[in-house]
C-alpha cells in the first residue's frame, strides 16, 4: 500500500490538520479553485490537537465574557478597544461559516455551533466595581448593546442557578449576553476538511512533515509516514505551517530570517468534566471569572456548558500545569530542542521576569483532586466531589520574542509570521486562536499573496458582507448581519 503522497508539486501545502489550516484551505479553494492543495496531518484524523472540543473551552471568543481582554487601567478606567477588535473578528468568522452553510460546503451547522449565553461573574466589592465599569465601557457599543448587568442575586440565579445555589452573603455581579455561542472546533475542522477533500484537495493522515528546504520557486517539503516509515518529498510554491505548538520547530528549520529570536513557553491544562445530564441541563451559560494573581490569561476560571457529539455536559477549569511538550501528542524534548542561539537570551529573560508565573504553575501542578473541587465550588458552591472527571486539555505554546528593553517578553496572543517573499507562513501562540481563525487567515493571505489579494476582495465581500467594515461603526449593518448569520447557523436571533 502507498502511504506517501504521489504528488510531486503543489501550489499550496498545509502542514497540520487543525482549524487554521482547514480555514486557510477553504478560503483558497473558494478563491482559486484550480490551485493544487495538499494537506499533511500527523495524527489519524484532523482536529485532534488544540481544535478538539475537549482540548479547549469551545467559547466562540467574542469578548463578551473574557475579562482579560478588558484590563483595568491604573486610574480605574476600562478601554473597550481590544474587546471590540476580537468581537469584530468573530463576526467575520460567523459570516464565513454562514456562507459555507449557504452554498452547501458545510451540511449541518448544528454539529459544531450552539447558542450558549456568555456571562462574567465576580465576587466582592472591588471586582464588582470593575465589572460595572467594564459594562459601562462596552454596553454603549452596538456590538455589545445586548449585554445585561446585574448585582441582584435572584436575577443572576435566573441566568445561571448553579453559581448562586448555596452561596453565602456578599456582593456579587454578573453580565450576560444571550447570543453567545459554544463551538466544537474539532467538528468544524472536519466539516471544512470534508469540503476540501471533496473538491480535489489531497489529505494525508499519519504523516509527519519532517523538514523544509528552500528551493527554486518555493520549498521542498520532506514527509514521513509514521506507521510505515516511508519517506517522501513534495515541492510547494507556498507552505502554511499550521501545526499548533509544532509550528515553531518547522519555522526554525526553515531558516527564514523572520523566525529568528522566537521561542516557546508551553502551558498545559486540565479541566473537570461532568457528563451528568441532570446537572448539565440546569446550567446554560459560559461563566467566566477573574484569573488568580500570577496566572496566565488562558487560566481564567470558567464553568461552561458544552455540546460535543450532540450531548450536553459541563466543563470547569482550566487548571494550569507545565509540560515540555509542544503538542499534546508531542515529545518531552520539544522545549529543549527549540532552544537556539538566536532565542536563548529572550528565553532566559522571560524566565527571569516571570518567576510569579513559574511559582503559580508549580502550585497548580501540586493541586490534588480536593483542591480542584474547592476551586470549582467558588463558581458552583453545591458541587459534589463525585461525578467530575479530570481531563487533560491541549497544549498551549505561548510566544517568547525579542524585546529591546527587556531582552525577551512572554506574549499571550497569536502572531502571524510570513517570509519576506511570501512563500511560507505560520501561526504562533494561542488565545483567542480558533475563534478568530477567519480574520487571522485573511491577514496571512494578504501578507503571503499580495499580488492576488486585491483581486480576491470582491469575492471576499460577497462571502462576508462585513468584510473591510467595522460593524461597530455601522449598527444597522451589524444588526442585519447578526440576524442573517443567526438564521444561517441555526442560532437564536439577537434580542435588540
Amino acid at each position: 500500500m502507498t502511504f506517501i503522497s504521489t504528488t510531486r508539486s503543489a501550489d499550496v501545502v498545509l502542514v497540520g490538520g487543525g482549524i487554521m489550516s482547514a480555514t486557510l484551505g477553504a478560503f483558497l479553494k473558494k478563491l482559486e479553485p484550480s490551485w493544487n492543495i495538499v494537506l499533511f496531518e500527523r495524527l489519524d484524523e484532523v482536529g485532534l490537537e488544540s481544535s478538539d472540543p475537549w482540548n479547549n473551552a469551545g467559547t466562540g471568543h467574542s469578548a463578551y465574557c473574557e475579562l482579560n481582554y478588558t484590563p483595568q487601567a491604573k486610574d480605574g478606567s476600562v478601554n473597550p478597544a481590544k474587546a471590540l477588535g476580537i468581537n469584530e473578528g468573530f463576526q467575520l468568522s460567523r459570516q464565513f461559516w454562514s456562507h459555507l452553510v449557504g452554498d452547501g460546503s458545510i451540511s449541518d451547522p448544528s454539529g459544531f455551533i450552539h447558542n450558549v449565553p456568555h456571562m462574567s461573574f465576580v465576587i466582592g466589592d472591588a471586582h464588582a466595581d470593575f465589572l460595572r465599569t467594564r459594562y459601562e465601557a462596552l454596553h454603549p457599543n452596538p456590538l455589545f448593546s445586548t449585554m445585561e448587568y446585574s448585582e441582584d442575586p435572584a436575577q443572576i440565579a435566573a441566568w445561571a442557578p448553579l453559581i448562586m445555589e448555596g452561596r453565602g452573603a456578599g456582593r456579587v455581579a454578573a453580565t450576560r449576553v444571550a447570543e453567545g455561542t459554544d463551538v466544537d472546533f474539532g467538528q468544524l475542522t472536519r466539516e471544512l476538511v470534508h469540503f476540501l477533500a471533496g473538491n480535489g484537495v489531497e489529505v494525508n493522515y499519519g504523516t509527519d512533515v519532517s523538514g523544509l528546504e528552500r528551493a527554486r520557486g518555493g520549498w521542498n517539503v520532506s514527509t514521513r509516514h509514521k506507521a510505515s516509515g516511508e519517506r517522501g518529498s513534495i515541492h510547494a510554491k507556498f507552505v502554511f505551517v499550521g501545526a499548533g505548538g509544532g509550528a515553531l520547530h518547522l519555522l526554525q528549520d526553515s531558516g527564514i530570517a523572520e523566525s529568528k529570536g522566537y521561542g516557546g513557553f508551553p502551558v498545559s491544562g486540565q479541566f473537570l468534566r461532568s457528563t451528568d445530564e441532570s446537572v448539565a441541563l440546569r446550567h446554560d451559560a459560559k461563566v467566566y471569572g477573574q484569573a488568580s494573581v500570577g496566572a496566565p490569561p488562558m487560566s481564567v476560571p470558567h464553568l461552561d456548558t458544552r455540546y460535543v457529539n450532540g450531548k450536553r455536559s459541563l466543563l470547569f477549569g482550566p487548571y494550569a500545569g507545565f509540560s515540555t511538550n509542544f503538542l499534546k501528542n508531542g515529545s518531552l524534548w520539544d522545549l529543549p530542542l527549540s532552544i537556539r542561539p538566536g532565542n536563548i537570551i529572550p528565553m532566559l529573560a522571560v524566565a527571569k521576569d516571570n518567576m510569579d508565573l513559574t511559582a503559580y504553575l508549580v502550585k497548580e501542578v501540586a493541586k490534588g483532586h480536593e483542591k480542584k473541587i474547592e476551586a470549582l465550588r467558588e463558581y458552583y458552591p453545591d458541587a459534589s466531589a463525585e461525578g467530575w472527571e479530570l481531563i487533560t486539555a491541549g497544549q498551549r505554546v505561548q510566544i517568547i520574542k525579542k524585546d529591546q528593553a527587556k531582552g525577551g517578553v512572554l506574549q499571550f496572543g497569536t502572531e502571524v509570521i510570513t517570509s519576506r517573499d511570501g512563500s511560507i507562513g505560520a501561526l504562533l501562540g494561542a488565545s483567542p486562536g480558533a475563534s478568530t481563525a477567519v480574520p487571522i487567515m485573511l491577514e496571512l493571505m494578504q501578507r503571503a499573496f499580495p499580488k492576488n489579494f486585491k483581486g480576491w476582495e470582491p469575492k471576499l465581500s460577497e462571502m462576508m458582507p462585513g468584510y473591510g467594515i467595522k460593524l461597530n461603526d455601522h449598527p444597522d449593518l451589524a444588526a442585519e448581519i447578526a440576524a442573517s448569520t443567526s438564521a444561517a447557523l441555526g442560532l437564536a436571533a439577537p434580542a435588540h
